[in-house]
């Protein structure tokens, strides 16, 4: 193949690939993408699996404890002592010493030995409390991952706004490019003055200015949403027009306070941790109490070694007894049940100290308990308004943007006939700019606050997503705004 020949079906290839369709990806996708990737999800979850392992440790302190320990050495051994003794001739006491000498060839025991709590108070609220422990990390799990549904969520529709706006921006630009060259056309001939001229390019300038930052929001919420996923996207699917806004249901704000007061996952994860902090107290009140425990021992020793002993007369050192050694072996056994009753009198203040301590705690837990309930109380109205608000707010931009239109449009046709002038021209396509932008805006905001009253309701599945992911029908191609190296 000649170099030419290959250039040709390198832009054909080029051509054919540029002419394939980018797949858009819809909301459940790229939460997809996010359950498999997103760290905060898989961090939660290890310490769930983490968590879990409190109730068989907490379990095992009730079980029989076996040990078993044992040793094996060699050892040698000198020394000497004096001690009184009656002289049997005289009847006089009289002292004596004796010098000896041990070698242990070899030495060897073990013990095995079996403990059954009888009675252990702080055992008993452990296993009480791992209970408690448990659920607490199950919520905090399921928490994290219906944040992940609100993350996703946020992500995904910020970067559809950051789209839209940066679609609006340019059709601005576009529009304000034609009509500063149609102003400088008219000052040329003398149809307007020079500061009409001025005007366009000031719209014209601030409209450019205006791009690159709506560039630099949409590479913001792309790399905010690759955080999530680990993924970047060509193509996502936006809302239909003819979006439905039927929602809330129910109606009624109050009905979904009492709702996330009693179902919203961070409130029960602090109700139960408020009863981790109660089991903790009687833990440390454990510390006034009795134990008893059942045990059992078993030992057996064995040692092989040899001895010898020699007497003196401590006040004349020359004068030493005869040497006598020999064998001195020895092994045993022993057997030991019984019960072992431990009283704790007196710890030097600490048993007080760390119940008051715990005690401190629980007040803290409980007044975490109350301050997540007033968080989730807020979280969850201020959601309801949201949604009622966006919805009312999405069908008066709706009509903003047609009137908006026709304003510019009108007002188009004035300048034409010399009736308004440039800067009522540019007044009007600011105004349907910002309505365009501000109602793309309001469209997605309309669905995270419905996200967001789930979540703040406690009851937000991926069913809810899947809901929102049949308003998707539109796929959009997101604008590639990062430079490339």
């Amino acid at each position: 193949m000649t170099k030419k020949s290959f250039l040709l079906a390198c832009s054909i290839a080029a051509a054919l690939a540029a002419a394939v369709p980018v797949r858009a990806e819809n909301l459940l996708e790229v939460y997809a993408d996010a359950v498999r990737s997103d760290p905060l999800v898989r961090e939660a979850e290890a310490r769930r699996s983490a968590a879990l392992e409190a109730k068989p440790q907490a379990r095992a302190l009730l079980l029989p404890q076996v040990n078993v320990a044992g040793q094996l050495y060699t050892a040698n051994a000198d020394g000497e002592s004096t001690f009184p003794q009656v002289n049997p001739t005289t009847g006089n006491i009289v002292t004596v010493g004796n010098k000896s000498t041990t070698d242990v060839s070899q030495y060897w025991d073990y013990r095995a030995e079996l403990t059954q709590t009888i009675f252990r108070w702080d055992q008993w609220q452990t296993l009480k409390r791992a209970d408690a422990s448990v659920a607490v990390a199950e919520a905090n799990y399921r928490a994290a991952q219906q944040d992940l549904l609100v993350r996703v969520a946020q992500a995904y529709f910020d970067v559809l706004a950051a789209e839209d706006t940066l679609g609006a921006a340019e059709a601005t630009l576009e529009a304000l490019t034609r009509q500063l060259e149609q102003a400088d056309k008219r000052f040329e001939v003398g149809l307007i003055a020079i500061t009409d001229v001025q005007e366009a390019r000031a719209a014209h300038d601030n409209a450019r200015a205006g791009v690159i930052a709506a560039k630099r929001a949409v590479a913001t919420a792309q790399e905010v949403l690759r955080e999530i996923t680990d993924k970047d996207y060509q193509s996502l699917v936006k809302p239909a027009e003819a979006m439905p806004l039927d929602k809330p249901d129910p109606l009624d704000e109050q009905a979904w306070v009492d709702l996330a007061l009693r179902d919203n996952l961070n409130v029960i994860a602090a109700r139960l941790g408020s009863e981790v902090a109660s089991a903790d107290v009687k833990i440390a009140q454990a510390g006034h109490l009795p134990s008893v425990d059942l045990f059992a021992q078993y030992s057996e020793d064995s040692r092989d070694a040899t001895q010898t002993n020699q007497s003196f007369d401590p006040t004349d050192p020359l004068n030493s007894g005869d040497r006598v050694g020999g064998s001195a072996d020895s092994n045993g056994t022993s057997d030991v049940i019984g019960l072992r009753l431990n009283i704790p009198i007196f710890s030097g203040g600490g048993t007080q100290s760390r119940v008051r301590e715990q005690v401190y705690l629980h007040r803290a837990a409980r007044e975490k308990l109350e301050g997540t309930m007033r968080s989730a109380e807020r979280e969850t109205r201020d959601a309801y308004l949201g949604v009622i608000a966006e919805k009312a707010r999405v069908q008066a931009l709706q009509q903003a943007v047609k009137s908006s239109q026709t304003a510019l449009e009108a007002t188009e046709a004035g300048f034409e006939v010399g009736t308004r002038t440039t800067v009522d021209v540019l007044d009007a396509r600011r105004r349907l700019f910002e309505a365009q932008r501000d109602y793309a805006r309001s469209r997605y905001d309309y669905l995270i606050n419905i996200v967001r009253l789930e979540s703040a309701s406690g009851g937000l599945k991926q069913d809810d997503l899947s809901v929102i992911n049949g308003y998707l029908t539109t796929p959009t191609t997101l604008p590639v705004v990062r430079p490339k190296t």
